[in-house]
């Protein structure tokens, strides 16, 4: 189907369940999908319009003030900031390309929203969180892949450059989330799994579950262009129970219960010490602890130094960095980021100037809130590479 209030944007109409669905694709970066969209609105057809977002990105694009009332203690206690971290990189590669193109990434799904809402119709938001969408794709990778992936968020998100031509026209026919990873999302199965297939079966289980409820019979469902295939061959291949599928794929893997790494450094470290103990008396085992403390307290203040942190900041990444690789639960960016918190505690105007300072990559370090989320990452990287050097050090002594 091409009809007039389409504007050229591909659909793709299904029937099934007794309710009739349009599947609108849209491209996230074009004027026309905005058009496209208000304009199938405006036939006054549709009892329910589905939206590809899920309910924090539709907080986020309806409820601007939302990032104002993020409490950065809270974060680094629940272990959020890299996922925090992860977020606004990808909002400061989408206003990058909303000053690029004069239009907001979004901006048809967010009108969608918007105007089901003015009009009385049933909205459904039918993506799964993107969080969550994260996690997965984060635990499916294994070590050197995920070292690819946080690299390409790196170079890609930060990247203060205009995206190229060849870029914007993929994400025309594309995903905003795929885009944002890069080259690296196209080569690897298992993004792409997690990113793309992952999420057309959720939201056609989404869709699904309409069927039979009083009121629905004509949905309206805008989703991205990359979607919309893999979106209509799941809604008619349909699935025996959606719920269980919804929640199947709303799931986390879970770590082990038992930090295998843990248990093993420490093992490795009280063997060490015991033979060096044992062969060279009290100043082997002492030597083997002295050069522990200082490689780790080291690799941990550099990068504390490396985020610019408060001098009281670097000396706690230097005492944490020796003890927390032995605490499954704690890391020393934790203890650093907590600590220039409380020295440099982000003021509300930091929050006020997130979004912008995040566009730049100086601007990570300029603004209080995200220079916490700097000290947590680089502290955890320096401590991270320090423990490596630390026990390639130890086992040559030992040798």
């Amino acid at each position: 189907m091409n009809s007039p209030e389409f504007a050229g944007q591909p659909v793709i109409e299904i029937q099934a369940g007794g309710v009739s669905y349009t599947l609108l694709g849209t491209a996230h970066v074009s004027a026309k999908s905005l058009d496209a969209v208000r304009a199938a609105i405006d036939t006054g057809i549709y009892d329910t319009v589905a939206v590809e977002l899920d309910g924090n990105r539709h907080r986020q694009l309806t409820e601007p003030d939302a990032l104002y009332q993020l409490d950065i203690f809270q974060i680094i206690k629940q272990d959020k900031i890299g996922l925090v971290a992860a977020n606004l990189s990808l909002a400061a590669y989408q206003r990058r390309l909303a000053a690029q193109l004069g239009i907001e990434p979004g901006a048809e799904l967010k009108a969608a929203a918007t105007e089901a809402v003015a009009r009385g119709l049933r909205l459904e938001l039918i993506d799964r969180d993107a969080g969550v969408t994260l996690k997965r794709a984060w635990s499916s990778l294994g070590f050197f892949k995920r070292g690819q992936l946080a690299a390409e968020l790196g170079v890609g998100l930060l990247n203060s450059e205009d995206v190229g031509e060849a870029e914007i026209e993929q994400l025309k026919q594309g995903d905003m989330l795929e885009s944002s990873f890069g080259e690296f999302a196209k080569q690897t199965p298992e993004l792409f799994e997690t990113i793309i297939a992952e999420r057309d079966r959720y939201m056609a289980a989404k869709l699904q579950t309409l069927q039979g409820q009083a009121g629905t019979g004509k949905v309206l469902a805008v989703v991205g262009a990359g979607h919309l295939a893999g979106l209509a061959k799941a809604l008619q291949e349909g699935t025996a129970d959606p719920s269980a599928l919804i929640g199947e794929l709303d799931g986390v893997p879970k770590k082990s219960e038992i930090p295998w790494f843990t248990l093993g450094l420490a093992v490795f470290l009280i063997a060490g010490f015991s033979w060096g103990l044992q062969q060279g008396g009290l100043q082997l085992a002492g030597s083997l602890l002295l050069q522990w403390i200082l490689i780790t307290g080291i690799g941990g203040l550099i990068g504390c130094m490396a985020a610019k942190g408060h001098w009281l900041s670097c000396l706690a990444a230097f005492i944490a960095s020796p003890l927390t690789p032995l605490h499954p639960a704690l890391s020393s960016g934790m203890v650093s980021a907590f600590v220039e918190a409380k020295l440099n505690k982000p003021t509300y105007q930091d929050l006020l100037e997130l979004k912008d300072d995040t566009t730049e990559i100086s601007g990570w370090w300029k603004n209080r809130f995200s220079r916490v989320l700097v000290n947590f990452i680089l502290t955890n990287t320096g401590t991270a590479l320090a423990v490596w050097i630390a026990g390639a050090a130890f086992y040559l002594k030992l040798g």
